[in-house]
């Protein structure tokens, strides 16, 4: 292997949670639909919705500098489809995992481990890596 196919290797191999257009357009078009009535069109934590909820929506536009600066992708992707629900302490965040299933469930490569997600849900993900404020 050429030396620098062996630098691009990684790339290849975290190459998921990148931006893709086409992800990106399609996460905003699913995040307008789904999210934005709590979590606000920017992220903020301020839609319609939000006064009118148990609890309210946090603002999404700061997950990666709570994360030392890099977006959770593998949490984001578990909190929407529901597998990391936040049932101890309450939670009225609707979970999209049954509404965004099919079979074409893909497994990605994430800085905190893989995890298995439907299209839809990475598009989402892909879509708030893109709204993070520093």
């Amino acid at each position: 292997m050429r030396p620098i196919a062996l630098l691009a290797l990684p790339l290849l191999v975290f190459a998921p949670p990148l931006l893709a257009k086409s992800d990106v357009a399609a996460g905003a078009a699913l995040y307008s639909r789904y999210c934005a009535t709590c979590h606000g069109a920017t992220g903020a934590g301020d839609g319609p919705t939000a006064q009118i909820v148990l609890l309210p929506p946090p603002d999404l536009t700061g997950l990666a500098a709570e994360n030392g600066g890099s977006f959770p992708f593998r949490q984001v992707i578990l909190r929407i489809d529901g597998r990391e629900a936040l049932i101890a302490h309450g939670s009225p965040m609707p979970i999209y995992g049954a509404f965004f299933e099919g079979d074409d469930r893909q497994r990605i490569e994430t800085a905190d481990g893989p995890v298995d997600v439907a299209p839809p849900v990475l598009a989402i993900a892909r879509y708030l890596a893109t709204l993070q404020t520093e």
